[in-house]
């Protein structure tokens, strides 16, 4: 059983930017494509980023390409996801979220991913 835990949330104003962490428990970490995913109030939950086992091979949102980056430190057992340029619509719960389906591409579909943590609240004020 995989544990994932998420910290960084906060409330910040539009054009601020956080960090969003994530550590997994146990050994495995580095075998795993790691997601980020977002659920606002009355909305279903939303695919932010994610990427693969391997370092580099990413994917984005459209709606955060260029402001959000995601990363990840296999030593630290830890995905980051760097946030700038924040807006008020990107307000959510934030969760990550690890696929152990050793998959090439990092999935899009929330039902792929087999982890989940606890979400960490980001609100973006205007």
């Amino acid at each position: 059983q995989v544990q994932l835990v998420e910290s960084g949330g906060g409330l910040v104003q539009a054009g601020g930017s956080l960090r969003l962490s994530c550590t997994a428990s146990g050994r495995a970490f580095s075998s795993y494509a790691m997601g980020w995913f977002r659920q606002a109030p009355g909305k279903e939950r939303e695919f932010v980023a994610a990427m693969s086992k391997s370092v580099g091979n990413t994917r984005y949102v459209e709606s955060v390409k260029g402001r959000f980056t995601i990363s990840r430190d296999n030593a630290k057992n830890t995905v980051y996801l760097q946030m700038n340029s924040l807006k008020p619509e990107d307000t959510a719960v934030y969760y990550c979220a690890a696929d152990n389906g050793g998959r090439w591409l990092a999935p899009l579909n929330p039902n792929e991913y087999d982890y989940w943590g606890q979400g960490t609240q980001v609100t973006v004020s205007s």
